[in-house]
């Protein structure tokens, strides 16, 4: 398996996942919470829209860190991240959805919608049940030394 279908497959599964459980971070306790992503992208990052007087929303304001879960019935995707509030009605626009509606009446001009970006600095996949846990994903090293992406060493595959 090589560096780049570890990172397509990764991205090819979440196609199928649209709600992550969301975990935030407080004076170190975790807590969490189902979001709908908003897009999957090859990139290292992804949209989220919530309300801006959230829980969540503190959260991220106090410690960026997070952890993203997805599942399905035959696969698993854990990302770890860091999370930014983004006030930009550009994006909202293009990202807006009956779903972000039903939680947001009023549409992007909703003075409480915001945009949560994560930016991923690893995942991890298992795909298919008896199949393995793919390497961990680095995706920080590849974006800060412009290398080409590459599993971390000494990850054991179940």
């Amino acid at each position: 398996m090589t560096d780049d279908y570890d990172r397509q497959r990764l991205v090819e599964l979440m196609e199928d996942m649209p709600i992550a459980m969301f975990t935030t971070f407080n004076g170190g306790l975790p807590r969490t919470i189902p979001m709908a992503r908003q897009e999957v992208a090859p990139g290292e990052e992804l949209w989220f829209i919530s309300a801006r007087d959230t829980k969540h929303v503190s959260d991220i304001l106090h410690d960026p860190r997070v952890l993203l879960s997805f599942s399905s019935r035959d696969a698993w995707v854990a990302l770890n991240g860091r999370a930014e509030v983004v006030d930009d009605r550009e994006k909202l626009e293009e990202l807006w959805n009956t779903f972000a509606e039903a939680w947001l009446p009023g549409g992007p001009d909703n003075p409480d919608a915001v945009l949560i970006r994560v930016e991923i600095e690893r995942g991890e996949y298992w795909d298919t049940p008896g199949g393995t846990v793919a390497s961990v994903i680095s995706f920080a090293k590849a974006k800060l030394t412009g290398d080409t992406f590459k599993p971390e060493h000494g990850v054991t595959h179940a």
